[in-house]
């Protein structure tokens, strides 16, 4: 399979509910906290394609890390909040893919960015091919 566009990708949704250590002293989501939400709608997106990290590693050796982050803050989350965190692949590599995520509290966009993310070697880190069965379905 050579690299790849999506053009009407797929839409993943997680729910995350906003806890204090979320907050920061302006009672607000702490900026970099998205990117554990974020990190969090991943996690789940790949289990909801049958990849489960810790069995891909032993299985495979193979992991994910995360190779570039842009993000957007457009307004603020705050204790509480019920978030719709989303996960979409926007472009699919060999190795590599790229996911646009955004935060949600109800119709209201908060935080949106783009995450690219590299399959690597556990051992090594160095670049491999993503596994097949993950391939197909996001294809």
């Amino acid at each position: 399979m050579t690299a790849q566009d999506l053009s009407s990708p797929i839409l993943f949704h997680h729910a995350v509910r906003v806890y204090w250590e979320d907050t920061d002293a302006g009672g607000v989501v702490f900026y970099a906290n998205y990117l554990k939400f974020f990190e969090r709608a991943r996690t789940e997106w790949l289990r909801a394609q049958g990849v489960g990290q810790q069995q891909l590693r032993e299985d495979t050796g193979a992991i994910f890390i995360v190779t570039d982050t842009a993000l957007r803050y457009l307004r603020p989350a705050r204790l509480d909040d019920l978030l719709d965190v989303t996960v979409q692949v926007t472009h699919a590599g060999r190795a590599s893919m790229a996911l646009a995520q955004q935060a949600w509290r109800g119709s209201e966009l908060l935080t949106e960015g783009t995450i690219r993310i590299a399959c690597v070697d556990a051992g090594t880190f160095t670049p491999r091919r993503i596994p097949n069965s993950l391939q197909q379905s996001i294809e």
